[in-house]
């Protein structure tokens, strides 16, 4: 099994990471105070008739970390170990994530503490439906817009939209992104994370003279992000050798066959067993002699425990929070480029907006021109960062913090305050 236990509290390590920045730029404090700590923080109920008749009660989140450059964006995950922290920690990255791909939308995240792998399809419907309801107040197409996250899907979305047309009396599209196509959903944006990854990848690659063609990957984490990065990376002549997901890891020194693995993770939902592959310890996955190392799974994946033994040359962070704080450190003294999270997994808020726009228009486009406005706006993101990192000799991280945090505090202080 992948290791899921914070090693770190993600929301300390958030805040951590944007003081490291908030120095960088030389923040003063009044301007921190206004930009560091969520807006709104709702704590909700969520009471569900299960299948055998019985009541259960979940607990359920939705923050709003900032609203100062456009309405909250962010996921709503389904997972046992949603706390507030991790959903205050993904709301606080959403925010420097949009502003560092510079969409008009603030940070925002949501969550139930529940196992979605041990409901049924019924009890999900319920439980999501009344999640809804209880955080009405705050999401709307120009207030707080959610989208899928971890074990969501559009699906999940659809069911939203639903609850909250309901409520208003007419079809409101634009509630959500990530829905299905037939609803108002974009096409692209089920890849558009795992496109971003690589489009970032090839920009490093680019930038460090690493010939991409050749090169050896390895992804912890084979969902919808990973598989898609492993999928372009695969097509780009790359060589995945190693993958994991939640039910264990596989190695082939050759190269994984992507096309057949994700067919077979569709039909069997795991990799394991896959035929030409052996098994190896996921523990043993980051630490592999590779090229690119691309974390897709969950937070706090390599620590200051397993950080030394890290050995790739590029680490694409296509999770959110992979690196711990004392990781990031080591690793930069090892050499190891880094592609931050708010810069690297971007991708998928980048075609939510994408979608957002289109149904506020209601006029959709081609996937070619989703994905040619995609590649542009993750390279030009990327040249925006490694101009930071260069001209300031700082870390990757702190490049896209200081990108973000110096986009944010610049809206704070035209906007002033009121009243």
């Amino acid at each position: 099994m992948l290791a899921t236990k914070l090693v770190d509290n993600a929301y300390d390590v958030a805040l951590e990471n944007f003081d490291a920045a908030a120095d960088a730029l030389g923040l003063d404090n009044d301007t921190r105070e206004m930009i560091k700590y969520p807006e709104r923080v709702l704590t909700v109920s969520v009471p569900v008739r299960m299948d055998d008749g019985t009541i259960k009660r979940f607990q359920g989140y939705r923050v709003q970390h900032s609203t100062a450059r456009g309405p909250a964006k962010g996921g709503i995950r389904f997972h046992p170990q949603v706390t507030l922290d991790e959903v205050k920690a993904l709301a606080t990255w959403m925010t420097w994530k949009c502003a560092v791909v510079n969409i008009p939308f603030g940070g925002g995240k949501g969550g139930v503490t529940c196992d979605p792998k041990h409901m049924s399809q019924h009890e999900l419907e319920h439980m999501t439906r009344r999640y809804t309801s209880a955080i009405l107040p705050l999401i709307g197409p120009q207030q707080d817009i959610p989208a899928p996250d971890v074990y969501t899907n559009p699906q999940t979305m659809a069911w939203i939209m639903d609850t909250y047309s309901m409520t208003k009396g007419y079809t409101i599209p634009g509630v959500v992104t990530g829905k299905p196509i037939s609803l108002g959903g974009s096409l692209g944006r089920n890849e558009a994370t795992g496109r971003g990854v690589f489009y970032t990848i090839e920009c490093a690659c680019e930038h460090l003279g690493i010939p991409l063609k050749g090169a050896t990957i390895a992804v912890q984490g084979f969902g919808n992000a990973g598989s898609v990065a492993a999928q372009l990376l695969h097509e780009a002549g790359a060589k995945v050798v190693a993958v994991s997901d939640s039910a264990g890891a596989i190695y082939n020194k050759d190269g994984l066959d992507i096309p057949e693995l994700i067919h077979m993770k569709t039909i069997a939902g795991h990799v394991h067993g896959f035929p030409g592959s052996e098994p190896i310890d996921p523990a043993a996955l980051l630490a592999f002699k590779c090229d690119i190392l691309v974390p897709a799974a969950l937070e706090n994946a390599v620590t200051a425990e397993n950080a030394s033994s890290v050995s790739a040359r590029i680490i694409a962070e296509a999770a959110n929070g992979p690196l711990t704080p004392a990781a990031d450190r080591i690793l930069e003294s090892k050499g190891a480029f880094i592609i931050p999270d708010i810069l690297c997994n971007a991708g998928g808020v980048t075609v939510s907006y994408f979608e957002w726009v289109q149904d506020e228009q209601h006029l959709f486009w081609e996937a070619q021109d989703v994905y040619n406005r995609l590649e542009k706006v993750m390279k030009t993101s990327f040249r925006d960062v490694l101009k930071i990192h260069l001209d300031r000799v700082v870390p990757m991280r702190i490049a896209a913090n200081v990108l973000g945090i110096g986009r944010v505090a610049e809206a704070i202080h035209i906007r002033g305050i009121y009243p």
